[in-house]
């Protein structure tokens, strides 16, 4: 039986290593990860948004998500769900994004 609990700490470790690469911020602290649910398989999705619908990496990022998720141990398969409602805005950041790019 996995560890739910340790896996989404461990999604959540990963997530933090992926930017958005106009924002020197990953896309955990900018509030960009609207979920993560994680079934008794391991089976891990992922509801996201981006920045905006015409950011340059609407193409890849989705897909760099799921590859870093992919690879941590007991994540059996990956699935991204890109959404653009509710629309992201500067308010869904974490307290030390919105430091980091000045805006506190």
């Amino acid at each position: 039986m996995i560890d739910k609990g340790k896996l989404e700490q461990a999604v959540v470790a990963v997530l933090k290593t992926c930017f958005d690469p106009e924002i020197p911020v990953d896309i955990w602290e900018l509030g960009l990860i609207y979920g993560i649910k994680i079934d008794d398989e391991g089976n891990t999705y992922i509801k996201m948004t981006l920045t905006s619908p015409a950011c340059p990496v609407a193409g890849s990022l989705p897909g760099d998500v799921k590859e870093k998720v992919k690879s941590i141990k007991d994540v059996k398969d990956v699935y991204v769900d890109l959404v653009w409602e509710p629309a992201w805005s500067m308010e869904k950041m974490t307290e030390e994004a919105k430091l980091e790019l000045g805006f506190l």
